[in-house]
């Protein structure tokens, strides 16, 4: 299997259709494999063994997406949001590979010896090379007579992990691992004509390559929205009509809290979230706000191929509705297994957990990869990867996410989940964002600490927001101490960096 199959059946299933970009000038199925077949020729007439895309979201991406299946080697999308130091790093593990940068970012490349194409010159290289006489084509790549082994084929792409809790690891997922999520999760052709779909992750994040390939195969034009603010983002959900968007958790809470906006948005049918916590008050409010919006949590790794549990729109509106405290609880879980995958939840002696046990979460299915380059797979013996979340599955199924587990604070002899904390302080109406950590201390080994953001012009006696600490939860839960921030460092996609916090809230000590 290869991802350009997806490409070839939507050119072929509705190649007129705009499937990238704005409705009145974006990109034809037909016409995303024409560039796709051009910039392969590039690819091969450089002899590169990559694309390192180092730029913002947009139409040269999925052109690079494809081309890059197309020419047999993997996309490589790198964050540049990163510092020189650890930019210069990431490029030197690829130094024959083609780049594709914006302006700002092109010195990287230059640095690191490679090409440094913008991405307007590489969708200009590859509607020029496009138009090469088919005659002309660079001959097909070989096809061994022999099945290849699943790890022995090449990489779709290498995509970095963000770093938040040890340096960054390639992950490489292969043609069969992608393919498998969009055959097991999406429809052919089974969207409207005039849906659109707007996607607010950088290209670096596997929510953005799996958005170009499920929106793609679904029939559904694709726009990206790449600096997000809240007026910037209803403006444009108005503006192009959009009906499916996603989000993280930090981008529909701001969205919900721009007090006196104009939050209407009429064409919207569908809002998927992901990539970190959602407070339940922000959930609550949103489906208040936009009744008529089917809210999907989407909860999944990159090591995983995107998406592996989904809680879809009939559980948020059960659970926001019940009385009943399991169901309603389901509304802060991350949902069912998508078709194809299992989970499990093991103890501390590595033993399945039973329902309602916490544990730490382990995942198999078609679409895992679990394999990093240099390093080799990480899926135990029985094919399961180890997912490095802390969770639950309830009784009827539905995972309930507790944290990563290096983040688990251990207080004394007591583990404790910063997350079980973290939602009792976003429960106050006044608290923005929050976060719990654990920090060195001599007695206990670890003390808890919080850092809150609080809603403008909003004074909150930290002393009365322990107090309700300690009145839902018990008293060894409490935070020792809580200090208010104007924000928290968080990466584009939603997750807190938490050893910046730990650094700053050390480093006066």
């Amino acid at each position: 299997m290869n991802i350009s199959m997806l490409s070839d059946m939507a050119a072929e299933g509705f190649g007129d259709r705009v499937v990238i970009g704005r409705a009145d000038d974006g990109l034809t199925a037909r016409r995303l494999r024409e560039l796709a077949l051009g910039g392969a020729r590039l690819v091969r007439a450089s002899d590169a063994d990559a694309i390192v895309y180092l730029a913002e979201n947009g139409p040269a991406l999925p052109v690079a997406l494809f081309a890059a299946a197309r020419a047999g080697v993997p996309l490589v999308p790198v964050n540049y949001r990163l510092g020189e130091a650890q930019l210069d790093a990431l490029l030197a593990n690829h130094p024959r590979a083609l780049g594709i940068a914006d302006p700002e970012h092109g010195e990287a490349l230059r640095r690191a010896g490679l090409s440094a194409h913008s991405p307007a010159g590489w969708l200009a290289g590859a509607a020029r090379n496009a138009a090469r006489p088919a005659a002309d084509d660079d001959p097909p790549q070989p096809v061994s007579p022999q099945p290849v082994p699943p790890r022995s084929a090449p990489p779709a792409v290498l995509i970095y992990t963000s770093g938040t809790t040890s340096a960054p690891k390639g992950v490489l997922l292969r043609h069969h691992h992608l393919v498998s999520y969009v055959l097991g999760t999406v429809e052919f052709a089974g969207a409207d004509p005039d849906a659109a779909a707007l996607v607010s992750v950088p290209p670096y994040h596997i929510a953005a390559v799996c958005g170009v390939l499920t929106n793609l195969y679904a029939g559904r034009r694709a726009l990206t929205l790449e600096q997000f603010t809240p007026d910037g983002w209803l403006g444009l959900v108005r503006e192009q009509r959009i009906t499916h968007a996603m989000v993280v958790p930090t981008m529909l809470a701001r969205i919900m809290d721009t007090r006196g906006a104009d939050l209407a948005v009429p064409s919207l049918r569908a809002l998927a979230y992901g990539g970190a916590r959602m407070p339940v008050r922000v959930i609550e409010t949103a489906l208040r706000v936009w009744p008529q919006v089917d809210f999907v949590n989407a909860y999944g790794l990159t090591e995983t191929s995107s998406t592996i549990t989904v809680l879809g729109p009939r559980e948020h509106r059960t659970a926001v509705a019940s009385d009943d405290p399991v169901v309603r609880a389901r509304l802060g879980s991350a949902g069912l297994p998508v078709p194809g995958v299992e989970l499990e939840v093991r103890d501390a002696s590595g033993a399945v957990a039973a329902p309602g046990g916490t544990g730490q979460i382990w995942v198999r299915g078609e679409q895992v990869s679990g394999e990093y380059a240099g390093q080799g797979s990480a899926v135990d013996g029985r094919g399961f990867f180890h997912t490095r979340d802390r969770g639950r599955i309830d009784r009827d199924g539905y995972l309930h996410i507790e944290g990563r587990a290096d983040d688990t604070i251990i207080r004394g002899a007591e583990n404790i989940a910063p997350a079980e904390i973290e939602d009792v302080l976003l429960d106050h109406p006044d608290v923005l964002d929050a976060v719990v950590v654990g920090v060195p201390d001599e007695e206990w080994g670890q003390r808890i600490e919080a850092v809150v953001v609080l809603r403008d012009g909003v004074a909150i006696d930290t002393d009365a927001l322990r107090a309700q600490v300690r009145g839902t939860l018990r008293g060894s839960k409490t935070p020792d101490r809580i200090t208010r921030w104007p924000e928290l460092p968080r990466t584009p996609t939603g997750k807190l960096v938490r050893r910046d916090i730990v650094e700053a809230l050390t480093a006066d000590r």
